[in-house]
């Protein structure tokens, strides 16, 4: 008996050519088998490296077929191509291929969908074998037991998708985490297959799909400086970057926020877990969002939902600009009226300067006091809405503010983590450089990149200070020198 292993590329012509001629020898020869491995275009090249590598075989294009010996056991006998494939079929059975490339081409492409589609379904039903592990640090915060509730109802991750909760704080804290383990059991989420309460701290982040870094500074301004702050964000960061390099997967999301150095957190992660790409980690800056559409809508005398595209740059939990000169109204009540996608600029709708300048701004500042004293409601929002975004993507033609890692873009310097304009899509986020930036907005960025340049600097300098090694180990980082990190 004849058995062939077809393998192949996801919407390569040439497997489809070699697909349709294995399924007609399938069907008309009875001693003729065929098994098929179809991969997606993204892995195709390195599982064809591991099969061809473990094999002892050399091959670099799609399809790859070859021959079991199921009578001998052992590896297979390798044909080849598809060039290889139809002298095999001609020679040995007098049987060709002779369909039109035209068909060919359209078969391809149909098998690229079914494919991705099939993955799709076979990721969703993983979903409900293997939760989503997620990670909550600083767990007591007011912010995570708002939080939880959030994400346990399948808005945030989708209604197939389950999850389990672990929530770590210190010791000291240990009846407050059983306490919400025992409410939220009893709520019976049935999206949620499991929350548990952690305060050993070697055992943190096992198999972590998404952390979520919660972690806040008391700032008492009559006993600490911002270096000594500083310095003990450093050593939180520390503590956890060994655990997430050993225990977290991968893939490992990492959201940073609460209502002290947000963006230092998520650049010192960046640091001192580099096995984790940059742009895994993010700086929730969603309540300044929501709370300038707030304030606007107030303004306006209309529904929040409708302000769209207003920008937060900046340092999240320190000096922050609300950017509204790309700022859109849709279903503004108005002399002009349109239908549900029409919009209309939002400076135009609001000709008082002076209110931008004063009013708008001193609610930002009362904003800002409302986000250092709120019992969690806004930023467990927040990062409910972000984590949607990341997963799902956010709205289509929306701009939405997120603190990622510098990388330049609108000639912000390299190397910090800078609140800026951004879209997500697929999984992943991308910066929206096609805006256009006036001087002005320019300048203030600048002043903005400055606080952000200190704060690294003086995070360095207590990393040199305390662990000399780590910063050279650090500082050889290939990917981190690239990107200016240690630029002067």
């Amino acid at each position: 008996m004849a058995k062939l292993v077809l393998a192949g590329r996801a919407g390569c012509p040439q497997y489809a050519r070699a697909e349709l001629l294995a399924d007609y020898l399938q069907a008309n020869l009875p001693a003729f088998s065929v098994h098929k491995v179809v991969q997606h275009p993204d892995r195709w090249e390195q599982w064809l490296h591991d099969v061809c590598e473990m094999n002892g075989w050399e091959h670099k294009w799609s399809p790859i077929i070859w021959r079991e010996l199921l009578d001998r056991g052992g590896k297979g006998l390798l044909l080849g191509g598809l060039n290889e494939f139809l002298e095999y079929a001609q020679n040995y059975y007098g049987i060709t291929s002779t369909m039109l490339t035209e068909e060919i081409l359209e078969i391809a492409e149909e098998n690229l969908q079914a494919h991705m589609e099939s993955e799709k379904e076979q990721e969703e039903f993983r979903s409900l074998i293997n939760p989503l592990q997620i990670w909550i640090t600083s767990a007591s915060a007011p912010t995570c037991y708002q939080l939880i509730p959030l994400l346990a109802t399948g808005d945030v991750f989708g209604m197939t998708t389950e999850i389990s909760i672990h929530l770590l704080d210190a010791v000291q804290f240990k009846e407050c985490l059983s306490g919400i383990v025992m409410e939220v059991e009893d709520m019976a989420f049935p999206l949620l297959r499991g929350i548990s309460g952690h305060t050993e701290i070697d055992k943190a982040f096992l198999q972590a799909d998404v952390i979520i870094v919660l972690d806040d500074i008391i700032l008492e301004r009559d006993t600490q400086t911002l270096e000594n702050c500083i310095r003990t964000v450093s050593e939180i960061c520390q503590v956890y970057a060994p655990l997430i390099e050993k225990n977290a997967k991968r893939g490992v999301r990492i959201v940073s926020t609460g209502k002290t150095f947000v963006n230092l957190k998520a650049m010192m992660i960046i640091t001192y877990v580099p096995s984790i790409k940059p742009e895994n980690v993010i700086a929730v800056a969603t309540s300044w969002e929501s709370a300038s559409k707030a304030v606007l809508a107030r303004k306006l005398n209309m529904n929040a939902a409708g302000v769209k595209d207003v920008i937060v740059w900046g340092n999240i939990s320190g000096c922050i600009y609300i950017d509204l000169s790309h700022a859109k109204l849709y279903r503004c009540d108005s002399a002009i009226w349109g239908p549900a996608n029409f919009s209309r600029p939002l400076l135009n709708l609001i000709y008082d300067s002076k209110w931008i300048n004063s009013e708008f701004m001193s609610a930002q500042s009362s904003s800002s006091s409302r986000v250092c004293h709120c019992a969690g409601i806004l930023l467990s929002h927040a990062v409910a809405t972000a984590l949607r975004y990341w997963f799902h993507g956010s709205p289509p033609g929306e701009i939405v503010s997120m603190g990622i890692f510098s990388e330049g873009q609108f000639c912000i310097p390299e190397g910090i983590v800078f609140s800026m304009p951004v879209r997500f899509q697929n999984g992943s986020w991308e910066v929206v450089t096609e805006l256009e930036i006036n001087e002005k907005t320019q300048e203030v960025l600048g002043r903005l990149s400055y606080d952000l340049i200190q704060e690294k600097r003086i995070a360095l300098k207590e990393i040199k200070e305390m662990h000399p090694y780590r910063a050279d180990e650090i500082t050889t980082k290939k990917d981190l020198c690239q990107g200016g990190f240690f630029s002067p």
